[in-house]
């Protein structure tokens, strides 16, 4: 059953104009749509070999921006998702935005962390990075919101509906955070994201089910005139406050990593690659990759030696410069 709760507002409780009646005689008219639905896993899982279970984030429901033929919240797609490690029985989930119109899907994999819950007690979290522009704290036992962040990218005319000639909406249906893990440092109790700032209009056009295939009901168009930009954002996770943000000259995409040394190194489409101080967001680092780095950054040790090792590959999405490199670096002797 993928009708739900018939769920008006989203997970910041704003009114996402639902046509309910109307969903409801779709409903009776056409059955369940949950065989064509969609809200395929996009990202890797967290895992929780304490309590034996994992958490991952299920994406957007098909077609994208037709939900007329998709009637009720269309469960568990734009989900945080939690079931059993070892059987798959469900244990929780939590619906960010329900009969999703927009494209704006549930994709950057969660992270566990312990965090202050609204009572300011200590409780294992899960955080997840929207297309929102939010980052949103669970807490891990039953999925539940504590918080959501500020938002780290602007925010205008939510929830306006696709029309055949294309609403403006911000965020694009790029977002947001999109597919870029995040990362933390549980010292300084602060996560990191990459965001896109990318104006969108959304067009809607109703289209028979073509067979597995791709299947938008519309499209999703960037606006050429309007400048597109990215950030670099630190958020405090007990308290949902920004506690830094950088700008960047082109939308981010491609991940975060943050080191026990101080340190959050990522990439952009230019081909910088950087280090930021983890607590100011100041540049103490930058290499030239000579491709866009929009890959996450790891990091892993030889022989007691730390390294940092990123690919340089480019993006198809944004179209930035592609290569073939994959770079690792390290302190000199």
């Amino acid at each position: 059953n993928s009708v739900g709760v018939w769920a008006k507002n989203d997970a910041t409780g704003r009114d996402m104009l639902r046509d309910i009646k109307a969903e409801k005689a779709a409903l009776k008219k056409m059955g369940d749509p949950y065989k064509t639905l969609g809200g395929g896993v996009w990202q890797n899982p967290a895992v929780d070999l304490e309590t034996n279970r994992i958490y991952f984030v299920a994406g957007n429901p098909s077609p994208d921006l037709d939900g007329s033929i998709r009637p009720g919240d269309n469960l568990y797609t734009n989900s945080l998702i939690s079931v059993d490690l070892n059987t798959g029985k469900y244990a929780c989930h939590f619906q960010y935005i329900a009969h999703d119109v927009w494209d704006l899907d549930a994709v950057s994999p969660p992270i566990l962390a312990m965090v202050k819950d609204k009572s300011g007690n200590m409780v294992k979290g899960v955080m997840h990075g929207g297309k929102s522009g939010h980052i949103y704290i669970h807490k891990a036992s039953d999925c539940s919101l504590i918080r959501f962040s500020e938002a780290m990218v602007p925010q205008e005319n939510m929830w306006v509906l696709p029309t055949k000639n294309g609403e403006r909406m911000l965020p694009g249906a790029n977002g947001g955070v999109e597919w870029s893990p995040m990362t933390v440092d549980t010292g300084l109790g602060l996560v990191y994201a990459i965001n896109l700032h990318q104006p969108m209009t959304y067009h809607v056009e109703s289209t028979p089910y073509p067979d597995g295939k791709l299947w938008l009901g519309g499209a999703f168009k960037v606006i050429s005139s309007e400048e597109q930009w990215g950030n670099v954002t630190a958020v405090d996770y007990n308290t949902g406050k920004i506690r830094w943000k950088v700008k960047t000259p082109q939308p981010m995409i491609g991940g975060i990593m943050a080191t026990a040394g101080g340190l959050v190194f990522t990439g952009e489409g230019n081909g910088q690659f950087k280090a930021y101080d983890s607590a100011t967001g100041n540049v103490l680092w930058n290499f030239q990759a000579g491709a866009g780095v929009n890959a996450p950054p790891a990091s892993y040790t030889v022989d007691g030696k730390q390294y940092i090792v990123v690919g340089a590959g480019g993006n198809v999405q944004l179209n930035y410069k592609r290569g073939n490199n994959i770079i690792a670096f390290t302190l000199a002797d």
